[in-house]
Order: structure tokens, then C-alpha cells, then sequence
């Protein structure tokens, strides 16, 4: 749902032979699943899909209660909603300060990449500084990429559009005084 839609590859139109399935989907619980083609599944034998994440009663019973409340809520509409308001504001930040390599993402999952100014160069520590202010003024900002310069937003999906509202404020004022 974090995309916008229930599983992303609908955003390609893509009709995978087989989908992976873990984290969310029980509310936190320990379940993961594998949903495909029956006549390509139908071949494992017995057992052979078997792992420690599976046949738990509880977690299936999160996992349902988690379901009926992503369709109650509507969250896949939710998260695309969450991306339309944040999207234009993180792409009009990076237009206004330069050192934003990229802004991406859909939905409720989304990324800004910092690089040094007039470069392609990664810039960690801009993105480090920029974390540490967002937690003091607690925005949660997860850092990440192959040379820590990249944070990613992933905010909850019942947010309100007030909270998010503030948090998106707070990030374009640190971005802008770090700058």
C-alpha cells in the first residue's frame, strides 16, 4: 500500500508469476507469504516453501485484521494522497537550493538525494546534519544509499495531513539554513 497502489508492480501494469510478501502485512507480526501462478507453485513439493515466518495462527490473525483495515482505511489511496502533497513540495525544494541530486519515490515512499553543490558528488554529511537537526525538532528522518547521502520519508499512512504538513515544513527549513 506505501505506493499508492496494493502491490507497486500495478503501477506498471505488471502481472508477476510470483509475489513476495513480509513485514507489514501482519501489523508487525512475524508472517510472510508467497502468493503466484498456480501451475508454477503447484510444482514445489510439499514443504518446499516452508520458513520460520509461516503457519503462525496469530500473526495469519494479524495479518487479516491488518488487510480489513488497509481496505477499511484505504490506505493505498491514502499513501498515493500522501505523495501528491509531499512530491511537489520536495521537487520545488530541490529546484530552490541546489543541493538535492534527485527527489523520487511514490506514494508514502519517498527519497531525496543530497550531493555537493554544482556536482554529482554525495554529500553524507550534509544528509547526516540534516537528520540530526529534523530528530531535535522530532521529524524521524531514516538516512540511507550507498554513501549514507539519502534520506528516505516514509511516513505512516494514517498520518494527517496537518502532521505531515509540519514535518514537510520542518525539513524544507533545515534543508535551507544548512545550505
Amino acid at each position: 500500500s506505501r505506493t499508492g497502489a496494493w502491490f507497486a508492480c500495478e503501477h506498471e501494469e505488471i502481472v508477476p508469476d510470483i509475489i513476495t510478501m513480509a513485514k507489514g502485512m501482519a501489523g508487525g507480526m512475524p508472517l510472510s507469504a508467497i502468493t503466484g501462478r498456480a501451475e508454477l507453485l503447484d510444482k514445489v513439493h510439499p514443504g518446499g516453501l516452508g520458513g520460520t515466518y509461516g503457519g503462525n495462527p496469530v500473526a495469519c490473525a494479524a495479518a487479516l485484521a491488518a488487510i480489513d483495515s488497509m481496505r477499511k482505511f484505504d490506505l493505498p489511496a491514502r499513501a498515493q494522497h500522501i505523495g501528491d502533497l509531499a512530491l511537489p513540495r520536495l521537487n520545488a525544494l530541490a529546484a530552490e537550493v541546489g543541493v538535492i541530486g534527485d527527489v523520487r519515490g511514490r506514494g508514502a515512499m519517498l527519497a531525496m538525494e543530497f550531493v555537493k553543490p554544482g556536482t554529482n558528488e554525495p554529500d553524507a554529511e550534509l544528509t547526516k546534519a540534516i537528520a540530526a537537526h529534523a530528530l531535535a525538532q522530532g521529524v524521524i528522518l531514516l538516512t540511507c544509499g550507498t554513501y549514507g547521502n539519502v534520506i528516505r520519508l516514509l511516513p505512516p499512512l494514517v498520518i494527517g495531513d496537518d502532521l505531515l504538513d509540519d514535518a514537510l515544513t520542518v525539513i524544507e527549513q533545515i534543508v535551507r539554513s544548512l545550505v
